[in-house]
């Protein structure tokens, strides 16, 4: 099956804000800009349903000694509103079990305007 082109909104507007959620195709998606590259996920968890794209962006605490606390990842970890699951915008991964992740889609930029392929 081809998969269809879906317009989802401008992509100066995902860059300023960081974060975007838009519908297509009957669905909320969550669109990113991290590092220069945008993303696309489905706006639930695979954890419980959750609304996950409406959750935080931020790092994530990386291993260190008792009191010291080292953040990574900055800007590029979605926390789940719900119970706190930290995905990887990048690829999608939660970060304590690779097998599990966000259904992601392929995001195309065209004279200014994002395109979701569905």
């Amino acid at each position: 099956m081809e998969k269809r082109k879906y317009a989802v909104g401008a992509a100066e507007d995902v860059r300023r804000e960081g974060k975007v959620i838009v519908r297509a195709k009957g669905m909320e998606i969550g669109l990113f800009y991290v590092d220069g590259a945008f993303y696309a996920w489905r706006n639930m968890c695979p954890h419980a349903g959750a609304p996950v794209c409406a959750g935080p962006v931020g790092a994530t605490t990386l291993p260190s000694d008792v009191y010291e606390y080292r953040l990574g990842c900055e800007g590029a970890i979605l926390r789940c509103p719900w119970h706190g699951w930290e995905f990887d915008l990048r690829s999608g991964e939660h970060l304590t079990d690779a097998g599990i992740r966000l259904r992601g889609f392929s995001v195309a930029e065209e004279n200014g305007q994002l395109f979701v392929l569905l």
